[in-house]
């Protein structure tokens, strides 16, 4: 019988904040970036728009302090009571982690896209008119339920430390694929992994762009499901949808919760009602 973590071995772990050292990195490239676009004349950063991205990230940043140890304490219960352990080298359980955990991302992507109330808790990521590494930042603050989707993953025994890393280095993957500056690179790592020219495409309203390519670090699973679609014309990026306050981080988090509420209170059935809630926001 494996032995089981306790709470006091819990709050004794120094977990790595791989997001927390990366962050000043982080910024210092949205600089650099910025000031590129700026030199050439370019037109992807918006100066209102950079900043509400930022303060989007920062409140997600503090929430997620918060909730860091529950998070983790979620992975500590699901160890616990699997009945079974992966006995493996880090070497070799941190890919099968990373890989899972990617496989689950993409679901929960995908479900994010596909019905109402999980788009709400994603629907700021693509808030934006413009595409830059700034945009990495606008993650919802609600977007912490996602977590069960994670659970089955958790459940298969894998250390909780290997898995609070390797979900670290998933998220921190995005940050560079939020770039108009990097063309298409070479075909072997366009098959395989989630690149820049994809994760535009996956911006996009254009309409053969519409819900595609929601790998987060593998691109392979909507090669498999049926999501993939090549970056052919320029994209145009945002939401189909007008936003009333595209400045505002607090109405950028929470506009969509808040039309779900007045919709589903607004549906003549209780049917409807549920359709409003959890129907395919592209088929409302």
């Amino acid at each position: 019988m494996k032995a089981k973590l306790t709470y006091e071995q819990l709050m004794d772990m120094d977990l790595p904040n791989i997001i927390g050292i990366a962050g000043p990195i982080m910024i210092l490239l949205v600089y650099l970036e910025w000031y590129f676009n700026k030199k050439h004349n370019g037109d992807n950063y918006d100066t209102k728009d950079t900043i509400a991205a930022t303060l989007v990230g920062l409140g997600n940043v503090i929430l997620g302090v918060f909730l860091k140890v529950f998070t983790f304490g979620i992975a500590v219960w699901c160890y616990n009571v699997s009945p079974w352990t992966i006995k493996l080298p880090w070497y070799y359980s941190f890919p099968l982690a990373l890989v899972g955990i990617d496989f689950m991302r993409y679901w929960a992507h995908r479900v994010g896209h596909e019905s109402r109330i999980w788009w709400a808790t994603h629907v700021t990521h693509h808030s934006s008119k413009k595409y830059n590494l700034s945009v990495s930042f606008r993650l919802g603050w609600t977007q912490y339920v996602k977590i069960i989707f994670f659970m089955p993953i958790m459940l298969m025994g894998f250390d909780p430390v290997i898995f609070f890393i390797a979900h670290q280095v998933e998220v921190l993957y995005q940050f560079w694929i939020h770039s108009a500056y990097i063309d298409k690179l070479p075909r072997i790592i366009e098959y395989i992994f989630t690149t820049p020219s994809h994760h535009r495409v996956h911006h996009s309203t254009n309409p053969q762009y519409m819900d595609k390519n929601y790998g987060s670090t593998f691109i392979i699973w909507d090669r498999m499901f049926g999501t993939f679609e090549p970056e052919v014309e320029q994209p145009v990026y945002g939401i189909t949808k007008e936003l009333k306050k595209p400045y505002d981080p607090v109405y950028l988090v929470f506009h969509e919760w808040a039309d779900i509420v007045r919709d589903a209170r607004n549906a003549p059935t209780f049917k409807e009602a549920l359709r409003q809630i959890f129907a395919n926001p592209s088929k409302l």
